[in-house]
């Protein structure tokens, strides 16, 4: 197929040579805002759940749906945001990204109903899946691969503190009496509206009109659904029915034969939302099935380990919070380490593998945790997983970056965005099933032992208002939790060994200093 012909202003993006460091930091400012308030919305509500769920009148189904909701379409919803970048001007979808957002945030805040909010946060998903994919789209497109280990440090500094400081910012607001859970929601709105202005005033990216474009509308909307039905089935799986039931059977059948068709579709669009050119390449590939590892880490480290500390531990949302805190070190250190590094030596494959390596000791080391561990060795275990996240999360995205021409920039990066993030929701949701079934076993074996009636020990009320219930059944309730989270963090270490086994796979990558591959010098 002959390339479209562009009418407008065709020239590539700015590059360094035409922004210098403070003009790039200027228009990445309002990028990583955004970027902010989008991870955040994902995290600060994991310690206010209870109390809002409580108030109001929500079902133990609902407060799985909170996050849920956001999580199922911001991952269906990326590929479509990076195919409309590589199409459309990416200043102005990121724009529009943040005007769904806040448009979600408001009405959350507002919701009446767990019902009505579970709605809200699924329309606000589709936002923080544009904005996720969008902000690393434009960076690539304003920074050559070679400079942008630099930059990267900054983007993972922001994923950290959004990732841990979100429980603990969450914590602080539902423990002010004057402020209440809906500021949960409340509070990105604000910095959004600045970052939109922000973005008005410091980005320039040119824009770039296509004739005879045609969107694969089909494809999209046959990956979102399917990706839906898996996610959904996750989510339900072990709770609402059985693994090996009719339901199960109906609903994996049908996302895998509506996958199966978005195949197909894609393989004959003219303009696939996920070209499958760019899936097959080995780094792509590779990358893919080490961000599934890191978005399990990403996710599900953040959302277990908070629960351990206020569960299994018995601390208050702020003090679990803050107890996390080594995570956020831990990201933000490599991240800003290793991305300096790799602008110095153009390598970025020792730090993906190093990084992959660490995070499995980290996880190795929280495995051994349960209700008496020093909070020394949590801690250090802790920064382990924090300084692998940041060694590969970013910098897996930069090794697909670095492989394809500037116009497959948006597909190439929401791809493996997408693939991070459904890790990260099936991570959660499996390995929460895992955990509720050993904790109600351990509740029930040992309330039975004390000849304390198991009723007592539900725990699904337990998990919403653990005060209530008798101190001694407290104790055993803690201990159940305390003793088998260190169990999924053993699953997630035999997760995250993928991870190191693709990071040794990649070829040796060298970063080029090009924005475009038509720009890079041929090798003699």
């Amino acid at each position: 197929m002959s390339a479209p012909r562009a009418t407008g202003v065709t020239a590539p993006a700015p590059t360094t040579g035409t922004m210098n460091h403070r003009q790039v930091l200027e228009a990445l400012s309002g990028l990583l805002l955004v970027l902010f308030v989008a991870m955040l919305s994902g995290t600060v509500v994991s310690t206010a759940l209870p109390q809002i769920i409580g108030a109001l009148n929500g079902s133990q189904n609902q407060y799985t749906w909170v996050v849920t909701a956001t999580l199922l379409t911001a991952t269906a919803s990326t590929p479509i945001w990076g195919k409309l970048a590589d199409l459309f001007n990416k200043k102005s979808l990121v724009q529009v990204a943040i005007l769904i957002f806040v448009a979600g945030s408001v009405v959350s805040g507002l919701a009446q109903s767990a019902g009505q909010l579970i709605a809200a946060r699924a329309f606000q998903g589709i936002g923080v899946g544009g904005l996720q994919a969008l902000v690393q789209v434009v960076i690539a497109a304003m920074i050559p691969p070679r400079e942008r280990g630099r930059y990267n440090g900054y983007l993972g500094g922001v994923m950290a503190v959004a990732t841990v400081g979100g429980p603990l910012l969450g914590g602080l607001i539902v423990d002010t009496s004057w402020l209440g859970w809906r500021w949960c929601f409340f509070i990105g709105v604000p910095v959004a509206v600045i970052a939109l202005f922000v973005l008005q005033a410091t980005l320039r990216m040119p824009t770039t009109r296509r004739e005879n474009v045609k969107i694969d509308y089909l494809g999209a909307s046959l990956i979102a659904v399917g990706v839906s039905v898996l996610l959904v089935w996750i989510s339900f799986v072990d709770s609402s029915f059985a693994w090996l039931s009719w339901q199960s059977l109906t609903m994996v059948g049908a996302s895998v034969v509506l996958l199966a068709l978005a195949v197909a579709v894609e393989a004959r669009a003219p303009e696939p939302v996920v070209p499958l050119e760019i899936v097959k390449r080995r780094t792509t590939a590779l990358a893919i099935l080490a961000s599934l590892a890191v978005g399990m880490a990403m996710f599900g480290g953040a959302v277990f380990l908070g629960q351990y500390f206020q569960i299994g531990r018995g601390y208050s949302p702020t003090e679990a919070g803050l107890l996390t805190i080594p995570m956020m070190v831990g990201v933000l250190g490599t991240s800003i380490v290793s991305g300096r590094l790799i602008t110095k030596t153009g390598k970025v494959k020792p730090y993906i593998v190093a990084g992959a390596a660490v995070l499995v000791v980290g996880f190795l080391l929280l495995g051994q945790i349960d209700h008496d561990t020093s909070l020394v060795l949590v801690g250090g275990a802790m920064l382990l997983v924090g300084a692998g996240v940041g060694m590969t999360m970013q910098n897996l995205v930069l090794a697909v970056q670095n492989t394809v021409p500037l116009k497959d920039i948006g597909a190439a990066s929401s791809t493996v965005a997408f693939f991070r993030s459904l890790g990260g929701t099936i991570g959660v949701s499996v390995l929460g099933a895992v955990l509720a079934r050993r904790v109600d076993a351990a509740i029930t074996r040992d309330l039975t032992a004390a000849g304390i009636p198991a009723g007592g020990g539900d725990s699904g009320s337990s998990n919403l208002n653990l005060d209530a219930l008798p101190e001694a059944v407290q104790h055993v309730v803690r201990a159940a939790y305390g003793d088998a989270t260190g169990h999924i963090f053993l699953i997630s270490a035999g997760i995250a060994v993928v991870g190191v086994v693709a990071a040794l796979l990649l070829k040796p990558i060298l970063l080029r200093s090009s924005l475009d591959l038509s720009d890079t010098p041929k090798a003699p």
